[in-house]
C-alpha cells in the first residue's frame, strides 16, 4: 500500500513539530488498533503522545491501546526506580480505563513490542521520546525491524526540541528563542474523547499489577530500596503539585535555595518517570499567578526552572553524545581543569567514602545522605554536592564519573538529562562561563564550605540529615 492510502488527516498529524515518523508509510490495511508504546511518559494526563495515538485512532476508525514493556536490566535502575515505577503504572491503568483506552503491561521474556503488534494486529505504532541514548537506540533499532509505520512523540517538553534543533551554550542564548515560541505551546490541549473504546480480544494476556514487576530479576541491584518520601504516579503528583501551588509557591522566588526549608516543588522524580507533564505544571502556576495567588517573580523563577533550565538539559543530551562524561566539557573549561590536574588536593576519598558520606565535610554529607535515604537531594545542594567531589576525585574525569554513577543510583529522577546537564554545569562549565582562577578548579566556578552555608541555615539542615541510627545503611 503506497502513501495515496494514507488518509489525508493522518498525514497532518504526523506533520506537527511534536512528531517524529521513523518509519513511514500507510497504516496495515485491515489493522485493528493503533498500539501506542508508552515508555518515558508514564501518564494518561496530558500526555500529547497519547493524544496523537487517540487521535490516529479516530481517524481510521479504530481503538487504542497502551502497552508498557518491562525489562530487568533497564540502564543503571535499581529496585527503588522499580518500586516508584510500578506505583505509576497503577495510575496509569486505572486512567485508561475511564477514558476508554487499553493498558497492557508485560515482562521479560514475554514483552516483545514486535510480538504485541502482530498480536493485536496493530495498524499503526505511536512512541513516546527520550533523548537519552540507550533508549534512543531502542528505537532506531525498533524502526529498521518494523512493517507499520512507527511515529514517536515529543511528550515531556513544553515546546518540541525539533523546532529548535540544537543545543545552546548558555541559558541567556536560549531564553529568547524559547520565548518566541511559548505563546503557541503554553496552552492548554483539549483532550481527545477516544470514539472506539478498547474492548480486548479473549485470552490477551497482561501482567497484573497486583504482583510485583520485579519477581524473579535475579540481576537486579536490590541494595538501594524503596523510600517513603515519595509515592510514584499521576494522583501523587497532581496532589503534590497542588500542595506545592498553594503552599511554596508564593514564597518560592525567596526560600527555593534554602534546602532547610521546603520551598521547592519537589516534583522532579514525577518529570522524570512522566507521571505529570510540564505542561500541567506550568500551567498550574500561570493560573496561580493569575488569580494572584503567586507573584510573577515566584512563577516566572519556577517557570524558568521547569521550562528553561529543563528543556535546556534535554537539548543538550539529544545533541551532545558524551553527555554523561567528562568529554562533553566546555573548551575553556577542559584546557583549564587540565592545567590544574596536577594541584594538590585538600582530601582525597575514594567513592565508597563519598557513597558513606564519610568526608570531613559535614554539610556534603548532609547532602548525601538526604539522597540516599529519601531519594532527592535539593537543587541548591546538588551544586555544591558536585563541585566538592571535583574537589576530591583524583582527576575530573572521574570526578564526572563518580558524580554520575551516584546520582543515576540514588536519586529518583536520576538518569535523567537534568542530572547529567547539572553535573555537566558544575565540574566541566557546560551552560556556564568562566571565573576566577582558582587551585584545582581552574576556571570552573566554586562553591566553599564556608560562603555556601552562610546563605541558609546549614546547621538546620545537618540536623535533618544526620546520620541514621540504622548501622546497616551505608
Amino acid at each position: 500500500m503506497g502513501d495515496s492510502a494514507i488518509p489525508a488527516g493522518l498525514s497532518t498529524l504526523a506533520l506537527q513539530p511534536r512528531v517524529t515518523v521513523r518509519r513511514a508509510g500507510a497504516p496495515l490495511k485491515g489493522g485493528r488498533c493503533v498500539v501506542y508504546w508508552m515508555q518515558r511518559a508514564m501518564r494518561i494526563l496530558d500526555n500529547p503522545a497519547l493524544d496523537v495515538a487517540i487521535e490516529a485512532g479516530n481517524l481510521l476508525e479504530l481503538p487504542v491501546v497502551v502497552f508498557f514493556s518491562v525489562i530487568p536490566n533497564y540502564p543503571n535502575a535499581n529496585l527503588r526506580h522499580y518500586h516508584f515505577l510500578q506505583q505509576g503504572l497503577r495510575d496509569v491503568a486505572e486512567d485508561a480505563a475511564e477514558r476508554g483506552v487499553g493498558f497492557v503491561v508485560r515482562r521479560h521474556p514475554d514483552n516483545s513490542i514486535e510480538a504485541f503488534l502482530a498480536e493485536v494486529e496493530a495498524a499503526l505504532l505511536i512512541g513516546d521520546e527520550n533523548p537519552c541514548r540507550e533508549p534512543e537506540r531502542w528505537r532506531r533499532v525498533l524502526a529498521t525491524r518494523l512493517r507499520i509505520p512507527f511515529w514517536t512523540v515529543d511528550a515531556d517538553v513544553v515546546v518540541p526540541s525539533q523546532v529548535f534543533n540544537r543545543s545552546y551554550v548558555l541559558l541567556h542564548h536560549f531564553r529568547p528563542h524559547l520565548r518566541a515560541e511559548l505563546p503557541k505551546y503554553l496552552v492548554a490541549t483539549p483532550k481527545a474523547d477516544l470514539l472506539q473504546p478498547w474492548k480486548p480480544r479473549k485470552g490477551l494476556a497482561g501482567f497484573s499489577l497486583d504482583l510485583d514487576i520485579t519477581a524473579g530479576f535475579a540481576k537486579l541491584d536490590r541494595s538501594v530500596g524503596p523510600v517513603d518520601s515519595f509515592t510514584g504516579g499521576t494522583h501523587a503528583a497532581l496532589k503534590r503539585l497542588g500542595e506545592f501551588v498553594r503552599l511554596e509557591l508564593p514564597d518560592y522566588d525567596e526560600q527555593r535555595n534554602h534546602p532547610e526549608v521546603r520551598g521547592t516543588s519537589r516534583l522532579s522524580p514525577y518529570l522524570h518517570f512522566g507521571n505529570i507533564g510540564p505542561l500541567t505544571v506550568a500551567l498550574a502556576v500561570k493560573k496561580a499567578e493569575t488569580e494572584g495567588k503567586a507573584s510573577a517573580a515566584a512563577a516566572d523563577r519556577f517557570l524558568e526552572q521547569v521550562i528553561g533550565w529543563r528543556e535546556l538539559a534535554v537539548l543538550f543530551v539529544r545533541h551532545e553524545p558524551n553527555y554523561d562524561n567528562w568529554e562533553c566539557a566546555a573548551p575553556w573549561a577542559r584546557k583549564s581543569l587540565l592545567e590544574h590536574a596536577g594541584d594538590p588536593r585538600p582530601h582525597r576519598y575514594t567513592l565508597k567514602q563519598l557513597e558513606g558520606a564519610e568526608t570531613a565535610d559535614e554539610l556534603w554529607n548532609a547532602a548525601q545522605r538526604e539522597m540516599v535515604t529519601t531519594g532527592l537531594m535539593h537543587n541548591y545542594m546538588r551544586m555544591y554536592w558536585a563541585k566538592k567531589i571535583l574537589e576530591w576525585a583524583p582527576e575530573p574525569a572521574t570526578a564526572f564519573e563518580w558524580a554520575v554513577t551516584l546520582n543515576d543510583r540514588y536519586e529518583l529522577d536520576g538518569r535523567d538529562p537534568n542530572g547529567y546537564a547539572g553535573i555537566a554545569w558544575a565540574i566541566v562549565g557546560r551552560h556556564d562561563r568562566p571565573w576566577f582562577n582558582r587551585p584545582v578548579f581552574g576556571l570552573v566556578r566554586t562553591m566553599m564550605a564556608g560562603s555556601t552555608a552562610k546563605k541558609f541555615d546549614a546547621a538546620r539542615y545537618i540536623r535533618q540529615n544526620a546520620p541514621s541510627a540504622d548501622p546497616g545503611l551505608f
